[in-house]
């Protein structure tokens, strides 16, 4: 259990580094602008967020509790805060 808490959080220093390191060279916007962009059309509590690099871009995967009590999967253009997919996790 230890070594999976750890693997996680190291996972998340990780994002973290990459995404401050993108910001600083300015090719992401910071992930106040993603979250705002996220709220006007999905209302709710972010329950996690990832970073990763992808097709030669940065992309925000975010999991969020709905208002519905739904958890969703939201994918964005890091760079540009534009929606890519969005998927409902069934129980």
């Amino acid at each position: 259990m230890i070594g999976l808490l750890a693997a996680t959080v190291g996972h998340a220093d990780d994002d973290h580094a990459r995404a401050r390191e993108a910001l600083e060279r300015g090719e992401v916007l910071p992930l106040t602008d993603i979250l705002a962009r996220v709220r006007e059309e999905y209302p709710g509590h972010v329950l996690e967020t990832e970073f990763d690099a992808e097709d030669g871009g940065y992309r925000y995967e975010l999991e969020l509790l709905d208002e519905n009590g739904y958890v969703l999967e939201i994918e964005l253009d890091a760079a540009t805060a534009e929606i890519l997919e969005v998927e409902r996790e069934d129980d």
